[in-house]
């Protein structure tokens, strides 16, 4: 018997009623788990006397803050269904998940308010909560809502099988589809990365990836709770900020997308006293081995990569401190009771799971685990394509080696073929993260009368000077890169699309970049 999310959070609240349990930066607000589970109760009760019934949906479009934190427990201890949505997606695209999810509360922020302003009354059986005092007239003030409800727990039977959130996907490659996980399944993950990174109940965790997203909610957020440690908000990443927040805080872990530890690298690391930092957890999207080495040399943390993706909860594999540089471009190995198989791609529909290959022969990643997804919101077709025979197959590529370490290749949309040869974008972005005068790069494929497609690189600059012929030379003379893999046209960009887990969106820029552009080789 597993106990849903909301008894978790009421275990903790009673073990450690006195312990501070979060911290938003941004409001100079400190709670203990005591303090905490009034404010939860209150807007769990706020809820109910709205109308708002086990089973129904609550849309959350927010930075990081307390708010979010609170509704996160409130909706799980009372049965309602949590749908944190993007805080980076506009006006449209929030009216096509408020059409899918049907959310009976959408609560939402002034940073984001003229998104809302502007589909708000399109959506008449949506009551909108506004957790700021300037309330628009279409809204309800979050703050008046709660004020005068009951401090105690609300009394609703909730089963470790109920759904407990529904959580869109990142949308790397297009329309974002609406994943339904069990309390069950995020209990399981949760237990999972306690013990990957070793947490206790001293430890001080930042929470400055998005926390509407899996990795940061579910890889460490919960966890933190579960074991009783402390969670110390800020709205959104600043590096400068995080930074003074880990010396002020005396932060002891945190995760983050390779994206964000590149940009604290950037900074002047030796203004700040980070020596609490003790474990730093990176994943969304792979990083290139001079990241790490630059890691572990410069914020002399240890590091943990986690591999995943929202429809696994997320983690489905961790890579330790230890393997970062044994098995340097490696996912690692599957998680606790997680299977990982290496199938042959099948283009005419799903991969049979039966069908492995052999070690170092790329193909379709797909998992079993009991963080699975129950299947995406209203899309049957899609989730029995998804989880077909048992297994979810992931679409992304990659092989296995002879000691079972998982190595992701790239997604099956972005595999370029040229000449009749794969190419695998992650083997050139690895080469070209080497060189000194890069901070960001993508790789994909653009069709070529010869070839039928040709690598080209879309390169943010370090150094401002770069050149493409510089970058042609760099790569000609690199052992790591046969010649059919080298960029044949290298574009300049100010920074590359990326969606709230760190994930480039190569799609986006496919359509941003004609097959026109300059610097062809």
């Amino acid at each position: 018997m597993y106990v849903s999310i909301g008894r978790l959070f009421e275990q903790t609240v009673s073990k450690y009623p006195k312990k501070e349990a979060l911290v938003d930066v941004t409001k100079g607000l400190r709670w203990t788990y005591e303090q905490w589970n009034n404010e939860v109760n209150k807007l769990a009760n706020a809820f109910i006397s709205s109308g708002v019934k086990k089973g129904d949906r609550v849309s959350t479009y927010l930075f990081n803050n307390s708010e979010l934190a609170t509704t996160y427990f409130a909706c799980a201890k009372i049965g309602v269904i949590l749908n944190p949505i993007n805080f980076r997606l506009k006006s449209q695209e929030i009216a096509y998940i408020i059409n899918d999810a049907s959310p009976k509360v959408f609560i939402f922020e002034k940073m984001l308010e003229p998104n809302i302003a502007a589909i708000a009354e399109d959506f008449p059986q949506t009551s909108f909560w506004y957790i700021e005092n300037d309330t628009p007239t279409y809204a309800d003030n979050y703050y008046e809502r709660i004020e005068h409800t009951s401090t105690k727990s609300p009394k609703v039977d909730v089963s470790e099988n109920d759904v407990y959130a529904i959580m869109y996907t990142s949308g790397t490659t297009g329309k974002a589809k609406g994943v339904m996980h069990r309390h069950r399944d995020m209990v399981e993950q949760s237990i999972t990365c306690i013990a990957a990174k070793r947490l206790t109940p001293n430890d001080r965790g930042l929470v400055m990836a998005p926390m509407f997203h899996c990795a940061e909610l579910h890889c460490c957020f919960l966890p933190r709770v579960h074991v009783g440690a402390s969670n110390i908000i800020v709205h959104h990443f600043e590096p400068k900020q995080v930074l003074q927040v880990i010396e002020d805080e005396k932060i002891s872990e945190f995760f983050g997308a390779p994206t964000m530890w590149n940009m604290l690298l950037q900074e002047n690391l030796e203004q700040y006293n980070i020596s609490t930092l003790r474990l730093g957890l990176y994943g969304a999207a792979p990083m290139a081995p001079v990241l790490v080495k630059a890691c572990k040399e410069k914020l002399g943390t240890d590091l943990i990569q986690a591999y995943g993706m929202t429809e696994m909860g997320p983690a489905i594999t961790f890579q330790f401190e230890d393997e970062q540089l044994t098995k340097a471009g490696s996912a690692g190995k599957a998680c606790f009771n997680h299977e990982i198989r290496v199938v042959r791609p099948n283009e005419d529909g799903p991969s049979d799971p039966e069908d492995l290959l052999p070690p170092f022969e790329v193909g379709e990643i797909i998992v079993q685990g009991p963080s699975t997804m129950i299947g995406y919101f209203n899309r049957e077709e899609e989730t029995e394509k998804a989880l077909y025979k048992g297994w979810y197959h992931s679409g992304d590529l990659g092989y296995l080696d002879e000691d079972g370490y998982l190595f992701v290749a790239d997604r099956v949309d972005d595999m370029v073929i040229s000449g009749g040869e794969n190419v695998y974008p992650r083997e050139v972005e690895d080469v070209l993260y080497e060189h000194a005068g890069i901070l960001d790069v993508a790789v994909l494929g653009e069709p070529h009368e010869k070839w039928g497609e040709m690598v080209v690189a879309v390169v943010v600059k370090k150094d401002p000077a770069l050149t493409a012929d510089e970058l042609e030379v760099f790569c000609k003379n690199n052992e790591k890169l046969a010649n059919y893999k080298r960029p044949r046209k290298y574009i300049f960009a100010d920074q590359l699309p990326r969606n709230a887990s760190g994930k480039i969106q190569k799609f986006l820029l496919r359509q941003q970049f004609s097959p026109d552009s300059a610097n062809v080789k």
